[in-house]
C-alpha cells in the first residue's frame, strides 16, 4: 500500500537521504573498514557480496549498510539471541547517526499506528502486537543501487518476499522498485508520490492474519541510468515471539508457524556467498 499523512517531516527524510548518498560516495577502503562479519550482522555490505538465500542466481547488485535496533552490549537479551547488540556508527558523514535515528523513531511510530489499525481490522486486540514488539529485531538497510545497463541480466535485488511484519520505505525518485500482485505474473512499478510511504506486508503478518494480509513479492531493477538510494525499515518482533494465526485462517491458507529468531537467524546466515539455506521454509525467494 501507499500511505500519505504519515507525519514524518520532509526534512527528516531528506537529511537521511543526504547522509546515505554521502556515505556510499566515500572511498571503498573507508567503507570496507566497517564491513559486516558473520558474528555481527551490522555495517557495510560490499557491492555484489550477498547472494539470494536459495543460492540460485547471481549476486544482487547493491551495496548496503545494515543497522539493527540499538541494544546495549550488556543487555541480557544479547545472551539470549546473538542478533541483538550495538550498531557500528561511521564517523563520516557528519550527522549520520542522528539522521538515521531520527528517521527510525518516526518509522517506529508509523509502524505502531499501522499495526494497531491492522489488528483492529482483523478483530485482534492491538495489545497483542504491541507486546510482540517490545525489544524487537526491527532493522534497517541503507542501500545504493548503481545503474544497470538496459536489458542486462541480474537484479538490483532479486525477486523475494520480506520475512518481517511490515516494511516501510520512502520512495526514491529514481524508481526501479517493482511488485507482483497475488495470482498474477505481471510486475508493476511501485510508484508513489514524493510525500508518501510505500508499505509492504511481510510473511510474519501474513501468518498472523491467516492469509488475509498478503506478503507481496518485489524486486529492484535499476535501469534508469542513475544511482538509486533507498533505506527500507523492517518491523520485526522480539526474537522469542511465536508467529501463528490470530484469527480463523482463510480457506486453503497453509503456512507453518514460525519463531522470529529462527527465521531472522536463518536469513542472515544463508545470505553469505559460501552458505546455503538450512531450512528452505524460510527462503524469501520462494514466490
Amino acid at each position: 500500500m501507499v500511505i500519505r499523512g504519515h507525519g514524518i517531516p520532509e526534512d527528516t527524510t531528506s537529511r537521511l537521504r543526504g547522509v546515505v548518498r554521502q556515505f556510499f560516495a566515500r572511498p571503498l577502503e573507508e567503507k570496507s573498514a566497517l564491513s559486516i562479519t558473520r558474528d555481527n550482522y551490522r555495517g557495510y555490505i560490499p557491492l555484489g557480496f550477498f547472494t539470494p538465500n536459495s543460492a540460485n542466481g547471481a549476486a544482487d547488485r547493491y551495496e548496503g549498510y545494515k543497522l539493527h535496533a540499538e541494544t546495549d552490549a550488556t543487555d541480557p537479551i544479547c545472551a539470549d539471541c546473538n542478533l541483538y547488540g550495538p550498531n557500528k556508527w561511521p564517523d563520516q558523514p557528519v550527522g549520520f547517526r542522528e539522521a538515521v535515528l531520527d528517521y527510525w523513531q518516526e518509522c517506529d511510530r508509523v509502524a505502531s499506528t499501522l499495526l494497531d489499525a491492522l489488528a483492529v481490522a482483523l478483530g485482534v486486540d492491538p495489545a497483542v502486537f504491541r507486546r510482540a514488539f517490545k525489544k524487537p529485531l526491527t532493522n534497517m538497510t541503507l542501500l545504493h543501487y548503481p545503474p544497470q545497463a538496459p536489458g542486462a541480466d541480474g537484479f538490483g535485488i532479486h525477486p523475494h518476499k520480506d520475512t518481517d511484519a511490515l516494511t516501510i520505505v520512502a520512495p526514491d525518485p529514481v524508481g526501479g522498485l517493482y511488485v507482483r500482485q497475488k495470482g498474477r505474473d505481471e510486475w508493476i512499478s511501485a510508484d508513489a508520490p514524493d510525500d508518501a510511504l510505500i508499505v509492504n506486508i511481510g510473511d510474519m503478518l501474513e501468518t498472523w492474519s491467516g492469509g488475509y494480509y498478503v506478503s507481496t513479492p518485489h524486486k529492484v531493477v535499476n535501469s534508469t541510468g542513475q544511482a538509486r538510494h533507498s533505506f527500507p525499515y523492517f518491523a520485526v518482533p522480539r526474537f522469542d515471539v511465536r508467529i501463528t494465526p490470530l484469527c480463523e485462517p482463510l480457506q486453503g491458507f497453509e503456512r507453518a508457524d514460525l519463531t522470529v529468531g529462527d527465521v531472522s537467524r536463518e536469513i542472515w546466515q544463508s545470505n553469505w556467498p559460501d552458505a546455503a539455506a538450512v531450512d528452505d521454509r524460510y527462503d524469501p525467494a520462494t514466490l
